[in-house]
């Protein structure tokens, strides 16, 4: 996946922005405090890793892709971006105070070595904060509709809110707590399916571009076929009523929050 974001950093910001909701639910789950420092796994082009540093909280980015450390470099020189994986953090035992990993844990290659790294170089009291999307949540999307073969993929490649509590719980967290996340009307961070209340956007090319999904997973025979098929429905209105189908109360991402609470 580092080859993907590779490709697709350089564009990334245009489309990719920290939402201010998410970033404010981040913070409320953090509990920051002044003097401590916190690090974002995964960060990319470190949108959200300026967005929560904007706000007066010490952040470190770690990111494997250049290209995106390259943009984060561009946009914050204050902050220190990091190579670095979930698996292998490059930084010492009990350097942070607090993690957030947003819409990354899926690229983890190992789940259960990332949990126990993050839980080396985190301090007591830390907590480790995600935001994710679950297979249950996923299988609701209305996308599977239009394209079938790409939410597969992208299902497949997606842990399970099981997986990562058991994980959790092997590496040494404790209280995990989850909160359902619905998209906003108002969603200015175009991942997967921030367009659920706005399909239309997903036949700009431009937003298709900063989803790893459309990026890395979609053939573009289906693409091709399901953008069509889309631009038909929203056209006749039939849209309505293939969304109604998928209507749920599992939430479209969820929030999962654990704590360190044993030294490390």
């Amino acid at each position: 996946m580092k080859t993907v974001y590779d490709v697709i950093g350089a564009g990334y910001n245009s489309t990719r922005k920290a939402d201010p909701y998410i970033v404010n639910r981040l913070l409320d789950f953090l509990e920051p405090k002044p003097g401590e420092l916190y690090i974002d796994i995964g960060c990319g082009t470190g949108n959200y890793t300026i967005a929560l540093a904007n706000t007066g909280v010490d952040f470190v980015g770690v990111e494997p892709s250049d290209e995106m450390l390259k943009e984060a470099r561009k946009r914050n020189e204050a902050i220190a971006w990091l190579q670095g994986s979930a698996e292998k953090i490059p930084a010492v035992h009990s350097s942070f105070d607090g993690v957030i990993a947003t819409l990354t844990i899926h690229h983890w290659t190992n789940i259960a070595q990332s949990l126990k790294e993050i839980f080396r170089v985190t301090k007591p009291g830390a907590r480790l904060i995600f935001f994710t999307a679950t297979p249950n949540q996923m299988e609701g999307y209305w996308l599977n509709h239009y394209f079938p073969g790409m939410l597969r993929a992208s299902i497949d490649q997606m842990p399970s809110f099981e997986r990562i509590n058991d994980e959790l719980i092997k590496a040494g967290f404790k209280n995990v707590v989850t909160e359902k996340y619905f998209v906003q009307g108002d969603l200015q961070d175009n991942f997967l399916y921030s367009c659920k209340n706005r399909p239309e956007r997903y036949l700009n090319i431009e937003i298709r571009k900063g989803i790893s999904s459309f990026a890395a997973l979609a053939n573009a025979e289906e693409v091709k076929n399901g953008l069509l098929g889309l631009h038909a429905d929203l056209e006749s209105g039939r849209f309505i009523n293939i969304k109604e189908k998928y209507d749920n109360d599992s939430g479209d991402y969820l929030f999962i929050v654990a704590e360190k609470l044993t030294s490390g």
